[in-house]
């Protein structure tokens, strides 16, 4: 595994999205990318990566890329792949990065799953900078970000958590977490089109299954023999 850069701003600030419960992290750092002045300068390699790409644009996204933001000299790290496996490795680039740039602070970004009907942000930080957000004081954390926060003895580390009901794409969780980093680094990034993005969602999800419930009521009409363990079978919405 080896990262490639061509620009080394001093003292930036790195965000880190990989993919995390209700792909909140994903979502979040791909709605910084777009709405704000960002370059992309570098990317992460390995042979061990998932062979998977997407086209933006008609440009080809690498599976891990490495975006900078001049004005808030901000650099945003996005993973569209599955590092499972690769988490010890990945983090040790990462914290190789950090270094090269004397980043003043690593900003991770995840998603966990929610229990009550209000959902909340928290957060996890070594620094004792003050912070409008709950604090996490128990939860299991995995993945990166597990592995950068126990090998990161010395370098400043901020976690913000979204809670989630779903392990469906939660644009709204998403953009929780971009109000909270908004109010952490202080850019002016407007997250509403996050929440109407997460209406849309949920509104076409729910015409797609009432349109497969109904399909499954008429295939019962069409064969009133089926069993009921077919029946519920058929019936896994519900």
């Amino acid at each position: 595994m080896k990262y490639i850069i061509s620009k080394k701003p001093k003292g930036a600030k790195l965000i880190l999205g990989f993919p995390s419960l209700g792909l909140v992290s994903t979502i979040a750092t791909k709605f910084l990318i777009d709405h704000l002045d960002v370059e992309q300068i570098g990317k992460i390699e390995s042979e061990h990566f998932v062979p998977l790409t997407a086209i933006h644009k008609s440009k080809i996204i690498d599976p891990i890329t490495i975006y900078y933001n001049k004005k808030y000299n901000l650099v945003l790290i996005q993973s569209i792949t599955e590092i499972r496996g690769l988490e010890w490795e990945l983090s040790n680039i990462i914290l190789k990065i950090a270094k090269e740039l004397n980043s003043k602070e690593i900003v991770m970004l995840e998603g966990m799953p929610g229990h009550e009907e209000k959902l909340k942000v928290y957060f996890y930080s070594n620094l004792k900078k003050e912070c409008s957000l709950e604090k996490l004081n128990e939860g299991i954390i995995m993945g990166v970000t597990a592995a950068i926060l126990l090998k990161s003895k010395n370098v400043p580390v901020t976690c913000i958590f979204a809670e989630t009901h779903s392990q469906l794409p939660d644009s709204e969780a998403a953009a929780r977490i971009v109000q909270a980093l908004d109010e952490h680094l202080g850019f002016n990034v407007d997250y509403k089109p996050l929440l109407e993005a997460a209406k849309k969602f949920e509104t076409n999800l729910k015409k797609y299954m009432e349109k497969i419930q109904g399909q499954q009521t008429v295939q019962q009409q069409k064969d009133p023999k089926l069993s009921k363990k077919e029946k519920k079978e058929l019936d896994y919405f519900g």
